[in-house]
């Protein structure tokens, strides 16, 4: 089995009342319909830095594109089989604000991306919806900083 890396970068997005942007989408995987709750991200380019496309994922995927960085949440890593090959993704999020609230349409650069809605979820219950582990974790260490401050 081919195995495939990819290195990523994500936002974790609070607004004022402490509630999280995620992507809800329902799609087919093996024959199955699965309703996930994501949080955006994506590929880092060729010559991107990690904030970059964590800030540039974030506008594509939600619509949201009035952003600021506020502090680093690390790097995950995560391994998973989909289409008969061996993923490996090394995955970087930020935890990041709106400077405005202002929404626009998504600009989505696959079929599945066009399938995103944006939502927001109380940052409290969050972590217990989304639906991959270490999107979980994420959101967890931002609850965390959050909460602390």
């Amino acid at each position: 089995m081919k195995t495939k890396y990819h290195k990523t970068a994500g936002g974790v997005v609070v607004n004022d009342k402490q509630e999280v942007l995620v992507i809800i989408r329902d799609i087919e995987r093996d024959g199955t319909m699965v309703h996930e709750v994501r949080l955006p991200k994506g590929h880092i380019d060729p010559g991107e830095s990690p904030e970059t496309a964590a800030m540039r994922e974030v506008c594509e995927e939600s619509g949201y594109c009035h952003l600021r960085i506020t502090e680093g949440l690390g790097v995950g890593h995560s391994e998973f089989t989909f289409r008969n090959k061996h993923n490996v993704r090394d995955e970087q999020y930020y935890l990041m604000e709106l400077t405005d609230p202002i929404h626009q349409p998504p600009t989505p650069m696959s079929e599945e991306e066009a399938l995103f809605e944006s939502h927001w979820l109380p940052l409290a219950e969050a972590a217990a919806q989304m639906t991959y582990d270490s999107e979980r974790d994420f959101v967890e260490r931002a609850w965390k900083l959050v909460r602390g401050r």
